[in-house]
């Protein structure tokens, strides 16, 4: 396998590189779908792509998603799932890499941005890949890796497989969906036309990493109205909204509950956008935890927080919204833990020591999982995501990679291959 890895380093690496180029930042506040229309331009590359291929059924549907079968012989059919969207967090456009060979383990200097430095002292991970081809940011955008690293893996193990039809392995779904970084990706994925049995989102980050639990999340709107008045002649008059939501903001908790101050599986409150006038102001709120319970604690806080500040200044209006995003994965999983467990033989084999860790977000699989599609996730070796310091291994990706040609393999064996059908086909349909 490691072999197959090392054939699969540069035709993912190419791929890769060919994809990060393409903006497809979603955008949160928009009202269509998918968010932004060049999603599509990504969507239309693939779907070139994948008919190249020769393979079936590839479509690219109205709302973005991009389809393809990969015939195979015995076994259930595994979905292969990757998103084509990238963070607003940071700039996706025009997207310069810089490709490091053969890394010696000195400090990484972005070229568009020179203050910004690789370090391996303050980079574990990265220390522990000297001699790697390390791709990087020019340090003025995002590269992307989250998650075209997982596009280009699931492309190159599907035209690998291709290339070499004596290989035996289980049908397999292809799958790329839009607006994930936004909490939309799946709203119109239709599980039974998808067709698979269970699936697999590439979309994690360390070598190895299995993941099978992530975040409960909930975004929470809090819209405060005040009131206008010319400022020079204001006095008793004038209620301000801004100043309202920096009350607000000020009582959050200071030393829990936020992204800075927890890690593990401690959850939080993270506002991420305020805007307004001093007529009106929203606040947004991420809330995350990967107890049900706790969640709806960190949203009765934030509803606690808005009455007060209504209480105090009654003569403002403050409304709270909260809209689920998606769930911890982990309770659907475990009614059939072997579909995570080959994603695990499916790494063994690759030469990897396969673990788990809670992931500290959510993925497409989150909402699939919970709608009777188990979606376990599978590392893609990017690191850093959302950042100007984002990074990723050639040897890495590919290693993730092989993992899938592996883990098609897997199911196609007598042993695997007759487990019984895990999806609950009872009427599963678009959100």
């Amino acid at each position: 396998m490691a072999d197959i890895a090392s054939e699969l380093q540069r035709d993912v690496l190419e791929r890769f590189l060919r994809y990060v180029r393409i903006d497809t930042t979603s955008d949160q506040d928009s009202t269509t779908y998918p968010s932004t229309a060049k999603q599509r331009d990504l969507g239309e590359v693939l779907e070139g792509e994948l008919r190249e291929l020769g393979l079936d059924d590839v479509e690219l549907t109205q709302h973005g998603y991009v389809f393809a079968t990969v015939p195979g012989g015995a076994g259930p059919t595994v979905g292969l799932i990757a998103h084509m969207d990238t963070s607003q967090d940071e700039s996706g456009a025009n997207v310069q890499p810089q490709v490091v060979e053969s890394w010696d383990g000195s400090d990484i200097v972005l070229p568009g941005d020179p203050d910004k430095v690789l370090r391996a002292s303050e980079n574990p991970i990265l220390a522990a890949r000297v001699g790697h081809d390390i791709v990087t940011t020019d340090g003025t955008t995002l590269l992307g890796a989250d998650d075209k690293a997982g596009v280009a893996e699931i492309m190159g193990a599907v035209a690998y497989l291709v290339a070499h039809p004596e290989i035996e392995h289980a049908p397999l779904r292809v799958g790329f969906t839009v607006d994930e970084e936004v909490g939309r990706g799946v709203d119109h994925f239709d599980i039974d036309a998808f067709g698979a049995d269970f699936a697999y989102t590439l979309d994690g980050a360390e070598v190895g990493r299995i993941d099978d639990e992530t975040f409960s999340a909930s975004e929470v709107r809090i819209r405060i109205e005040g009131l206008s008045v010319h400022p020079g002649t204001s006095k008793g008059k004038m209620v301000n909204a801004i100043k309202l939501g920096a009350q607000l903001i000020e009582r959050l908790p200071r030393d829990d509950r936020s992204p800075e101050t927890t890690d593990g599986r401690r959850g939080f409150i993270h506002p991420h956008r305020f805007t307004g006038t001093t007529a009106e102001a929203e606040l947004r709120f991420i809330a995350r935890d990967f107890d049900a319970a706790k969640l709806d604690e960190h949203e009765q806080l934030l509803r606690k927080l808005a009455d007060d500040v209504a209480a105090e200044e009654p003569r403002a209006r403050v409304s709270v919204t909260v809209e689920e995003q998606y769930r911890n994965m982990k309770e659907f999983l475990d009614q059939d833990p072997r579909v995570t467990e080959a994603a695990d033989e499916a790494a063994r084999r690759c030469g990897l020591d396969p673990w788990r860790e809670p992931i500290r977000g959510g993925t497409d699989g989150s909402m699939l999982s919970a709608r009777g599609l188990p979606t376990p996730n599978i590392f893609t070796g990017g690191q850093q995501f959302h950042s100007v310091l984002e990074w990723a291994s050639v040897q890495d990706m590919a290693l993730s990679a092989a993992t899938i040609v592996e883990l098609a393999k897997v199911w196609a064996e007598p042993e695997w291959a007759t487990r019984s059908d895990t999806r609950a086909r009872t009427g599963a349909s678009p959100r």
